[in-house]
């Protein structure tokens, strides 16, 4: 199959619209559904992404995409009770299925922003992946094949629409490529850096020069994920899975602070206060997790007034106060970041440390170099110059 046409393009009223290949057929394969235009966008930008992670750790990996950049991204180690707990999968066997494990962690991060995902797998999609994704909100999933059985789950999601796409694992693209902007064509060379390059890493400006092997992973997590998100971004990684992408701000302290955010939010999900809210039999998962990114936030009054909320919880919950909040955040350690250009100023160092950030990659080069090492080595973070800027539009 040389072509597929597609309903319409980024909106409807931009027809007529399809993918095609302009020399051999395309590497995919629609299974079941009928997928879109900005659907294969983030099928294809995924698999590049959760590919990419496959090849540079060995692991399953997976990622949530949403308008072209990930929600979240993972590989496929295991989950703490903790973390099955706040992500919602303690009723799923998971435990022997890697790439639902990614899966979790992927969708878990941030599910406010994965609400309506498409999906990315690495690994062939098992039957635990698969009743992982039947119960969520999502628009389809894009994997290299899938199980008889996971394929019967994923046909009966959506009345049977569900988007399923297999994809050629072995499709290789042109090194160039283009696209029209404005009826004018732009051509590059495709991003082909390889980002598990020890080299990488081997530019350390501050005085703590030390990276664990774990904090290399998360590194190398972060800049992949970094490859594939709409810049400017920034990306917050703990124990193999992203846990904040600040995407496309103008402002590279607005994606600091943007994925230093869902970093925290992460985090506080793990508060005692809010693994124990007692919701309401049968909420709904989305009316949870709203409820969930309310309470946490500072108009938490919105569930917790008097006569709303009713509508949530079995009783009453107590305040997580601000006092509370801090105290928890100043908690969470070891985290790693990744900037898919250089910090031009320390004030991202400064808002990075207060969620947690001890190892940083980013490009370097910035004419105030000197002020973002010296932000680094106050709070003893280690900084690797890795001279790559990974810009993505």
């Amino acid at each position: 199959m040389k072509e597929l046409a597609l309903k319409y393009g980024c909106n409807p009223n931009q027809k007529p619209s399809r993918i095609f290949m302009t020399d051999g057929e395309l590497p995919i394969e629609v299974l079941n559904g009928r997928p879109g235009y900005i659907n294969f966008l983030d099928a294809l930008n995924s698999w590049q992404l959760v590919s990419e992670l496959k090849a540079a750790t060995g692991l399953p990996s997976a990622a949530s995409f949403k308008h072209v950049s990930p929600a979240g991204a993972a590989v496929g180690l295991p989950l703490s009770d903790t973390l099955k707990k706040i992500y919602f999968v303690e009723d799923i066997d998971i435990d022997d299925s890697p790439v639902a494990c990614a899966y979790a962690r992927a969708r878990g991060a941030d599910r406010m922003s994965s609400y309506g995902d498409f999906i990315a797998l690495s690994d062939t999609c098992d039957r635990a992946t698969a009743l992982l994704i039947k119960r969520e909100v999502s628009d389809g999933v894009i994997a290299p094949d899938y199980t008889p059985e996971a394929l019967d789950i994923l046909r009966e999601k959506r009345k049977g629409t569900y988007n399923v796409i297999k994809i050629d694992p072995d499709y290789r693209p042109e090194p160039i490529e283009r696209k029209q902007v404005f009826g004018i064509t732009f051509e590059q060379g495709r991003n082909e850096i390889r980002l598990d390059d020890p080299a990488l890493f081997e530019n350390i400006p501050t005085a703590n020069k030390t990276f664990t092997d774990d904090a290399r992973r998360d590194l190398i997590i972060a800049l992949i994920t970094l490859k594939y998100t709409q810049s400017n971004s920034v990306c917050y990684v703990k124990d193999g899975q992203a846990i904040g992408i600040g995407a496309g701000q103008q402002s590279r302290i607005h994606c600091t602070r943007l994925a230093g955010n869902k970093a925290d939010i992460w985090w506080l999900r793990q508060h005692p206060k809010v693994m124990n809210l007692p919701f309401v039999e049968k909420i709904r998962r989305a009316d949870r997790d709203n409820t969930i990114d309310v309470y946490i936030s500072e108009d938490h009054d919105d569930v917790l007034a008097d006569g709303i909320w009713q509508q949530f919880f079995t009783e009453k919950p107590e305040v997580l106060t601000m006092e509370e909040k801090k105290a928890w955040i100043a908690q969470n350690t070891k985290v790693a970041l990744g900037s898919d250009a250089f910090f031009p100023f320390g004030d991202n160092i400064e808002r990075a440390h207060k969620s947690g950030v001890e190892y940083i990659a980013q490009a370097g080069g910035s004419v105030r170099d000197d002020h973002v090492i010296a932000t680094c080595d106050k709070y003893g973070i280690a900084m690797a110059f890795t001279g790559v800027r990974l810009f993505h539009h």
